[in-house]
């Protein structure tokens, strides 16, 4: 496992822990599709969520939520599609959340939640 991918996978750890401290249940992590991946899938009440986690040593290349492009958005909401029709959550209220995690020599500094980051337009 590359430097850059075990970064990623503590800063995923680190957002799930802190979800799950806030008292949301996680369902899922890492689902896939042929060409999307939701980091992890929560529920808290009886909404889904879809949370999408950006871990930075800094702010050097912008923030970590600027990372989620509108691209990146739309193959996060056609995944979230695919899980919602699967586990048979179709009539579930969802929402698209991003958890900025920043660490520091394996440390934790800063988790930053975006609830309601983004969300599915029409068109």
């Amino acid at each position: 496992m590359t430097r850059q991918k075990i970064f990623g996978k503590l800063g995923e750890d680190v957002a799930a822990k802190f979800l799950q401290a806030k008292g949301y249940t996680i369902i899922a992590r890492n689902f896939r599709i042929r060409s999307a991946e939701i980091d992890i899938i929560a529920r808290v009440h009886d909404v889904i969520i879809f949370v999408e986690v950006k871990a930075r040593s800094n702010i050097r290349h912008g923030l970590p939520s600027e990372a989620v492009t509108l691209r990146k958005q739309q193959k996060i909401i056609e995944a979230a599609g695919v899980f919602l029709q699967d586990e048979n959550f179709a009539d579930c209220a969802c929402r698209f959340d991003v958890v900025e995690v920043y660490l520091r020599g394996g440390n934790v500094e800063e988790i930053n939640h975006i609830e309601n980051a983004f969300e599915v337009t029409g068109g």
